[in-house]
């Protein structure tokens, strides 16, 4: 006997499924951030400096304004992860750069937050190729793209 092959996904399907995966995702990354001493907002805005930013590209690229960026920076500036100093292109804005132990956290962040390589393991090459492409067309098709959550 053929087996018969399971009934096509509803959006309903398809949004119950993301948003268990979004679940899952943010719990982890709020696990992982914690293991290192960080909050979630913390351990996104250190990932973004693997070169120096501007205050306000790295409040436009998490989705904050300029007053909560300002706090998460003096709080990762209180641990020693991150300094601001002066932008060589404009004196008069700031730019904040990871410290060494910055790096060194980020680093550490990064090898302890398996979620998404552990969610994708299971899944073959072609597999792999299919989501990142069904993936990349569904965020392109977005009225609104606020940019990377973490």
């Amino acid at each position: 006997m053929p087996l018969s092959a399971p009934p096509a996904a509803t959006t309903d399907d398809v949004l119950g499924a993301l948003s268990a995966f979004v679940d899952d995702y943010n719990r982890a990354y709020e696990r992982a951030a914690q293991q290192h001493g960080l909050t979630s907002a913390q351990a996104c805005v250190l990932g973004r400096l693997d070169r120096p930013r501007r205050m306000s590209e790295l409040a436009a690229a998490v989705g904050c304004d300029a007053s909560n960026i300002t706090q998460i920076i003096k709080r990762l500036e209180n641990r020693s992860l991150v300094q601001r100093r002066a932008c060589p292109e404009d004196g008069r804005a700031r730019q904040v750069v990871a410290t060494a132990d910055g790096e060194a956290t980020r680093a550490a962040f990064d090898a302890s937050f398996a979620f998404v390589r552990e969610m994708v393991e299971p899944l073959d090459g072609e597999e792999q190729t299919r989501l990142a492409s069904l993936l990349r067309k569904a965020m392109g098709a977005a009225p609104s793209r606020h940019g990377r959550p973490h």
